[in-house]
């Protein structure tokens, strides 16, 4: 369950089979576009293979845009001790091999959800319904034609000054649940506020100020 052994012990298993698959998947399309990579950095085979898979992405199709969900470990809600060692190694790749980066962490993913969907005891199919919601907002004018119509490339060039600043803050609204959906007045103006509010977006982010080195002085 650590990010060595799913980069260096288990790709020797799976590593040629992962890749033949992808190979042939890619050999059904036309017109290959773009991949979409879901993945958690927090557990070993994730964050080591992915990453591994992620520079082939580079090697073989690099001319191929690639988008990147990313399930970000949180010390609140943390299943291993060692998800921050993991998802610290497995960073480096995501900032070389990736050219879009979409990141929730799993603490605010389950405070949204605790705190306005009403569920005592959430599951996995709550948390991972609320990231599907995110992936298909995203990828709407990906795939429905209309005067909006974007793709990756025109995401990199709007939302990121830099090639290796591609990592995304998304969050999600409304998010209500099913009793009180017939009750709320959605109004534009307050979606538009409730988007920017800290409490609804998908990262619990924290400022770090360090105090300057005695050499400085």
């Amino acid at each position: 369950n650590n990010f060595v052994r799913g980069h260096y012990i288990i790709v020797k298993e799976i590593f040629d089979l992962c890749l033949d698959r992808i190979r042939k998947l890619a050999d059904q399309f036309a017109d290959l576009q773009r991949f979409l990579v879901f993945n958690a950095v927090g557990g070993g085979t994730s964050s080591g293979l992915g990453s591994l898979l992620s520079e082939r992405f580079s090697v073989n199709y690099g001319k191929k845009s690639k988008l990147d969900f990313i399930i970000y470990p949180s010390p609140q809600v943390s299943a291993a001790v060692i998800e921050p060692y993991n998802s610290v190694l497995s960073t480096h790749s995501l900032l070389q091999h990736t050219d879009v980066a979409v990141m929730p962490d799993k603490e605010a993913i389950y405070d949204i959800c605790r705190k306005n969907l009403d569920i005592e005891r959430l599951t996995y199919t709550n948390l991972n319904r609320l990231v599907s919601q995110v992936v298909s907002s995203l990828t709407a004018s990906l795939k429905f034609d209309s005067v909006l119509n974007v793709d990756v490339t025109e995401f990199q060039t709007n939302l990121f000054p830099h090639l290796r600043i591609h990592i995304r803050l998304s969050s999600y609204v409304p998010v209500i649940s099913a009793e009180k959906a017939y009750h709320e007045q959605l109004r534009v103006a307050k979606i538009t506020s409730s988007a920017f509010e800290p409490a609804n977006l998908m990262a619990k982010c924290c400022l770090l100020y360090t105090s300057p080195s005695p050499r400085d002085s």
